[in-house]
């Protein structure tokens, strides 16, 4: 195992570990997401929502991945020593992470990068979420409620049946809300409605997102319209996730000053202030 420190805003500093760890399951939750659960040594378990690890994708055959993926914590299971991830199989590094099997090993990089900013005392916490951006904002719930907030999860996809972490997001006690393009209930416009209906009844008083830039766009102004605070989670492609490479650099803008400056989604972020975000 290799462990290094690193400094974060959210806390005086978290460790870094490089370590093999077992699956111990790696299921299919639709025909394109699967969910996978690993064993985790305790500095891993210490990971925040929002906080990503790097994953060094198995050989298979031919097909190699010479980069890591990082993913989004979707679980962390601190009695268990267990962490979850949801991915979507979609090119050679995500089909190789799902062709393991119980009881194989995965070598992972983490916990990386800036997690959410929550408030001591939150009142009420919109998630909204666009297909598996619901992984990274799943984590949220159980902290906010545990505070004594209330959680609306606002979940969108393209078809019902690609919906997910609804059981989970349920028993933390969160209200959930599904939409999706088939009945055009994930409109831009539906959705905006759907919101100013729910802060009407009751006002939220933070605002996240992620995996949709339309909905940042929408959510950005709902933030401003309402004058309310938000986070968003960016999904970037990275090398080394380690701030060194430069390979995941995005432009953001500064919400005092309106100036532009290029950071690094693995070491800035890959949680930032809801209105930086230049979709």
């Amino acid at each position: 195992m290799i462990s290094i420190s690193c400094h974060s805003k959210q806390k005086d500093s978290f460790s870094i570990v490089e370590q093999n760890v077992l699956v111990l399951s790696n299921e299919w939750v639709n025909d394109e997401y699967k969910k996978m659960t690993v064993t985790a040594p305790a500095p891993t378990l210490a990971a925040l929502p929002g906080q990503f690890f790097h994953l060094l994708c198995p050989p298979s055959g031919e097909n190699l991945s010479f980069l890591r993926r990082p993913m989004s914590i979707h679980g962390v299971n601190q009695e268990a020593n267990q962490l979850e991830f949801l991915y979507k199989v979609q090119g050679t590094g995500t089909r190789n992470l799902a062709a393991l099997t119980r009881g194989e090993q995965l070598n992972l990089l983490g916990p990386l990068g800036q997690g959410f900013s929550l408030s001591p005392s939150p009142k009420h916490a919109l998630l909204l979420g666009r297909g598996v951006g619901l992984a990274t904002l799943t984590p949220l719930a159980a902290p906010v409620i545990k505070a004594g907030g209330k959680v609306t999860a606002v979940l969108s996809v393209r078809r019902p049946d690609l919906i997910m972490a609804h059981d989970t997001l349920s028993e933390a006690g969160a209200t959930v809300y599904c939409v999706n393009d088939t009945d055009q209930s994930s409109d831009v416009n539906a959705v905006r409605q759907l919101l100013e209906q729910l802060h009407a009844k009751e006002p939220f008083d933070f605002l996240t997102t992620c995996g949709s830039n339309r909905l940042t766009v929408m959510l950005q102004q709902f933030g401003k319209n309402h004058q309310l605070d938000g986070q968003v989670a960016l999904e970037q492609h990275m090398g080394c996730a380690l701030g060194m490479c430069f390979a995941c650099v995005l432009p953001l803008k500064n919400t005092t000053s309106n100036a532009i400056s290029y950071q690094r989604v693995c070491l800035n972020g890959p949680v930032f202030d809801l209105q930086e975000v230049l979709a």
